[in-house]
């Protein structure tokens, strides 16, 4: 399937060349029986590709040095985050309705700093050691957040414990076999209440090159990317967790960053290395969150009020259609 572009040994040319293969246009790896064989073909035509894409790579850049200031702007390439389909819901920072919603919604009082945020976190009925050490580890970087082992009590009567003390948020961490897989985040007193499918949750010991353990520092908060009205509330539901008056000193940073609706949790240490130069450190945990619903008031599963609610077969038609 290949041919020799070396030179003929014994004709004074030098030891022969390494054998080149050229695989011709219509090579399909596919239609090799033998499934050894198939893969190391396969094998072999991903490292010409590469070759080939790094070759191309080199020469556009010495096209474009000996071009210099002549030489065309570079194109954008295409990606689904670039492609976005435009949501009408997108919020304007300008709008006086969005600032009118902002001033008046739940999370007024927090942000016009009336309310500290006191947050309890509990979970699915009889824990697991791993979703144990997450609960433990998540109420690390939230300040001023009580962990609560459930066993058996309802969360219809843990929230009228949680308000009676004062609590302003309740985070409900559901686990399937071991693995922490669901997150409910309730605003107390009247909601609302946001349910999460939760994935990819690594530990503090699972993550390489992590740094110590986090200090008692308020962390900064980011939000990255909620540009939609569902997504502005998401936001700020988020954000409400942590005080609003962070402590710089401690350079801890907690972000939440919106890509293709899925919410990635990072949270880092920032190293400064001199005046111009400075890095970050993981900490950990990181999870990741999908959206599921969004209900008014507190949590109420059999006659609660859903503001969105996400349907795979009529919302997934379009890849590149985001709702945060």
């Amino acid at each position: 399937a290949g041919e020799s572009s070396g030179p003929v040994p014994g004709d004074g040319a030098g030891p022969p060349a390494p054998e080149r293969v050229l695989f011709p246009p219509t090579f399909s790896v596919s239609e090799i029986k033998n499934k050894q064989r198939r893969h190391f073909m396969f094998l072999r035509w991903k490292q010409q590709q590469r070759k080939e894409k790094l070759a191309l790579k080199k020469k556009r850049r010495k096209e474009r040095e000996a071009l210099g200031d002549k030489a065309p702007p570079k194109a954008i390439p295409k990606t689904i985050e670039n492609q976005r389909v435009y949501d009408e819901t997108t919020v304007d920072p300008n709008d006086e309705e969005v600032a009118f919603d902002e001033a008046t919604d739940e999370f007024a009082p927090y942000f016009n700093r009336q309310t500290v945020p006191k947050i309890l976190i509990t979970t699915s009925d009889r824990p697991r050691g791993r979703t144990v050490r997450f609960c433990e580890q998540l109420a690390t970087v939230i300040p001023n957040s009580h962990v609560y082992y459930r066993r058996g009590l309802a969360l219809k009567r843990i929230i009228p414990q949680c308000i009676a003390r004062d609590f302003t948020d309740l985070i409900v961490i559901n686990e399937d076999r071991k693995i922490p897989n669901g997150l409910v985040l309730s605003h107390l007193p009247d909601g609302p209440t946001a349910h999460f499918r939760m994935s990819s949750v690594r530990l503090r010991k699972e993550i390489k090159r992590k740094g110590k353990e986090p200090t008692e520092h308020v962390p900064e908060v980011i939000l990255n990317n909620f540009t939609t009205r569902l997504g502005h509330s998401i936001g700020r539901m988020l954000a409400a967790l942590f005080p609003h008056d962070p402590q710089f000193i401690g350079r801890q940073v907690a972000t939440f960053h919106n890509q293709r609706d899925y919410i990635f949790f990072r949270f880092h240490r920032y190293i400064f290395k001199s005046e111009k130069k400075v890095g970050i450190q993981e900490l950990g945990p990181r999870f990741t969150l999908k959206l599921r619903s969004l209900q008014k008031g507190t949590f109420d599963s059999k006659f609660g009020e859903y503001e969105w609610i996400h349907k795979r077969r009529e919302m997934d038609t379009n890849r590149r259609k985001f709702h945060l």
